[in-house]
C-alpha cells in the first residue's frame, strides 16, 4: 500500500481530472441528484459527525457545502465536531447521527465489539500516523528516537500501532519512553518542552504546533517503514444502508465529488472552513493541513480513481496489518467491515 510521491502526483492529476469533469461548481453544469431527494424536492437533512474538531482534512465537506455539491446530490449537510473516532463510530452505531467520518482502525475494532457500523468508503488511504518532533531535536531516523520521551494517547490507533512501528523500524519498545496524555495535552507538552515529541496525524498536530511555536517539525511516518493501513472515511449504520440505500449512495458520491473539487482549489477549499467552528485553526494552518491531506487520497491501487474508491487489495492489507497488531480479532473478509455497493464513479 505504500505510494511514491511521483506515482501519487500522477494519480492525483488523473483523479482530479476524472472527477472534476462532472462536478463544475457552476449551477448550469450541475449533475443530477443521485438519490438523496427527488428532483424539485427539498434536500434531505443529513448530519455528519467528524472524527475530531474540524481541521484541514475536512475541507472537502465545507467546500462541498459552500459550492452546492451536496445540495445538488439532494443532501442538506450539517457538519458536527467529533471527540475521537471511537465516539463517532459509537454515535453512528447508536443512530445518534446518520453518517460518521472515522479512522478505519477504530471502525474495525468497534465492529468487532458489536457496534453497528459499516465503512462505505475510505478516503484517506495512506495512514498519516507519525512521530512528530521539533527539527531542533535532531531526530532524522527512527534510530534517533532512542532515549526520547514521546507523548501518546492510550487507545487511539497511532498509539496502539506504535509498538508495531518500532518493531518495523528495528527498535525495542524499551528504546522509547512514552507519556500518556489526551489530545490537547500532547500538543501542550510538546510546546512546553515537557516531552520530545508526540504521536498523531502528520497533517493535523504538526502544522498546528509549527504555527504556534514558529519552529519547523520533523515527521517520522509509519508508512516510511512499510507500516500502512487505511485511515479516515465515511461510515454508516447498516440499518441506514438497508432503509435508505439511495441516500447512502448520494452521500458517498457527493463526498467524492467534493473532495475532488477541493483538491483542485486548495486555497478556496481551506478558506471555506474559516470561522465555521470556534476550534478551527488559522487559515495558513488549514491550508497546509488540506495540502497534506490531498497526498493521502489514493494508493498505487487506486490512482486515477475518484476519491473514496477502495481497492480490495488495500482492504485485505489493512485488515492483516490490524490483525497482526492485535487491534482486531484476526483476519476476516473485508465485507465484515466494508460495503462495496456504494463505490463512487468518476
Amino acid at each position: 500500500m505504500s505510494i511514491s510521491r511521483k506515482g501519487f502526483l500522477a494519480g492525483l492529476g488523473a483523479t482530479v481530472a476524472l472527477a472534476a469533469a462532472g462536478c463544475s461548481t457552476g449551477p448550469t453544469a450541475a449533475p443530477a441528484p443521485t438519490g438523496g431527494s427527488t428532483a424539485g424536492a427539498a434536500p434531505t437533512p443529513v448530519t455528519l459527525m467528524l472524527n475530531w474538531y474540524p481541521y484541514g482534512e475536512h475541507a472537502g465537506f465545507y467546500y462541498g457545502v459552500e459550492k452546492g455539491i451536496f445540495a445538488r446530490h439532494g443532501i442538506d449537510l450539517k457538519i458536527q465536531a467529533g471527540q475521537g473516532s471511537t465516539k463517532t463510530v459509537q454515535a453512528v452505531g447508536g443512530n445518534q447521527v446518520m453518517f460518521g467520518w472515522a479512522d478505519t482502525p477504530a471502525v474495525l475494532s468497534n465492529i468487532d465489539k458489536g457496534v453497528k457500523a459499516r465503512s462505505v468508503g475510505v478516503f484517506l488511504q495512506t495512514t498519516p500516523s507519525s512521530v512528530q518532533l521539533f527539527e531542533e531535536k535532531g531526530v532524522k531516523t527512527p534510530a534517533d528516537l532512542k532515549g526520547k520521551t514521546i507523548a501518546v494517547s492510550a487507545g487511539d490507533a497511532p498509539t496502539v500501532m506504535f509498538p508495531t512501528y518500532l518493531k518495523k523500524a528495528g527498535l525495542q519498545p524499551t528504546d522509547v519512553q512514552t507519556q500518556n496524555l489526551d489530545a490537547a495535552g500532547k500538543i501542550s507538552a510538546v510546546l512546553a518542552g515537557q516531552v520530545d515529541g508526540l504521536i498523531g496525524f502528520a497533517h493535523d498536530q504538526g502544522p498546528t504546533i509549527a504555527a504556534k511555536s514558529g519552529k519547523p517539525m520533523t515527521y517520522l511516518r509509519y508508512s516510511d517503514v512499510g507500516l500502512n493501513y487505511f485511515s479516515n472515511g465515511l461510515i454508516v449504520n447498516p440499518e441506514t444502508i438497508s432503509s435508505k440505500p439511495e441516500l447512502v449512495k448520494a452521500m458517498v458520491a457527493a463526498t467524492s465529488e467534493a473532495y475532488a473539487a477541493a483538491a483542485k482549489d486548495v486555497d478556496a477549499a481551506a478558506k471555506s472552513m474559516e470561522g465555521k467552528d470556534p476550534q478551527m485553526p488559522a487559515l495558513p494552518v488549514l491550508t497546509q493541513q488540506w495540502t497534506e491531506t490531498i497526498k493521502l487520497l489514493s494508493t498505487d491501487a487506486t490512482k486515477g480513481k475518484a476519491p473514496g474508491t477502495n481497492a480490495a487489495s488495500d482492504w485485505d492489507a489493512t485488515i492483516k496489518v490490524l490483525a497482526d497488531a492485535g487491534l482486531i480479532g484476526g483476519v476476516k473478509p473485508a465485507s465484515t467491515y466494508f460495503d462495496a455497493s456504494f463505490q463512487p464513479t468518476a
